[in-house]
């Protein structure tokens, strides 16, 4: 079992439904007791940064709810959809270690009636406006990916309607999308968990698990360049060209295909990357390696998970 899972004192037997409607029931019996719900949307293939959510959401709930789903509304190439790891008996193992309420999974069909049960009607789905923030990075590289994730987001949050819903910075950008779909239903409060790292620095994800044991250390020099670059800023430096190159020094594998390095102010996102003199910023990466696609940010200011060992 996963090292994250192993740290857990208490074991409850997770319940897993195969219908989102179950699911539905479950939550509605919860608040009619009068019990508050966290909830994990996930695509499942868990590792521990996923556990991660679970334990904050166990600490500050009655009941915690994590759902599995591979959403192909996300996905721009069928290819990737088709490849991604799917593990659910594992997962429904690890989540019960770490004191989840429930799992429940489902098709597309079940997660919208107006499909009327045949897959291919995917055009009666309304899709949801990701919002501005969307604009730029994932949202240019990957196209109309966080159409899908506000999509299925508002769906589940409408299934559930939990009180708090928890979220990896890891997925930054995203993290800003569902903050801005929240805000416009009304409900659940967002949770941001602060990336999760192994001993090397690589910021835990389900894709890790496409990487040969070379291309893990590859893998480590995005959050080296991230790093560098909050090191440079710590000492001053906030000339965003300089500080892109700094990250983009520690990038120079010849296996790696980068597709972005930019820097952002989060009070105020902006489709293009930040020019100039800063005095706040975060810096975002992605990069294709091998089967996989990586990312990964970190705040250039202000506090910030440590640095790991050399």
């Amino acid at each position: 079992m996963d090292s994250a899972a192993s740290e857990w004192s208490f074991h409850v037997l997770t319940r897993t439904f195969t219908e989102p409607n179950a699911a539905a029931k479950w939550a509605e019996e919860c608040r009619q007791s009068g019990e508050s719900i966290g909830f994990i949307p996930t695509m499942g293939a868990l590792h521990d940064g996923h556990l991660q959510l679970v334990k904050e959401s166990v600490r500050e709930n009655d009941r915690t709810c994590v759902s599995v789903f591979v959403n192909p509304l996300q996905f721009g190439e069928a290819q990737d959809f088709e490849s991604y790891p799917r593990t659910l008996d594992r997962d429904a193992a690890l989540l019960a270690s770490a004191g989840c309420d429930v799992l429940f999974t489902g098709e597309l069909v079940q997660f919208f009636p107006e499909m009327d049960g045949d897959p291919s009607r995917t055009d009666r789905i309304r899709e949801v406006d990701p919002g501005p923030r969307a604009l730029g990075l994932e949202g240019e590289h990957r196209s109309g990916h966080f159409e899908g994730v506000a999509t299925i987001v508002s769906r589940l949050f409408e299934l559930i309607r939990p009180t708090h819903a928890y979220f990896g910075e890891k997925d930054y950008q995203q993290t800003l999308v569902v903050e801005d779909l929240a805000r416009a239903l009304g409900s659940p409060e967002i949770r941001i968990v602060p990336t999760f790292r192994d001993d090397s620095g690589l910021a835990y994800s389900s894709r890790n698990a496409r990487l040969t044991d070379e291309e893990r250390e590859v893998a480590t020099s995005l959050s080296r360049g991230l790093f560098t670059a909050r090191r440079a800023w710590q000492g001053g430096e906030r000339n965003a060209e300089r500080l892109v190159a700094l990250i983009r020094d520690e990038l120079s594998s010849p296996q790696l295909s980068v597709e972005y390095v930019e820097l952002r102010d989060p009070s105020k996102w902006e489709r293009g990357p930040l020019v100039g003199e800063l005095t706040t910023a975060r810096a975002l990466v992605a990069a294709d390696l091998g089967a996989a696609r990586l990312i990964d940010n970190l705040a250039l200011d202000g506090a910030a998970p440590g640095e790991p060992a050399e």
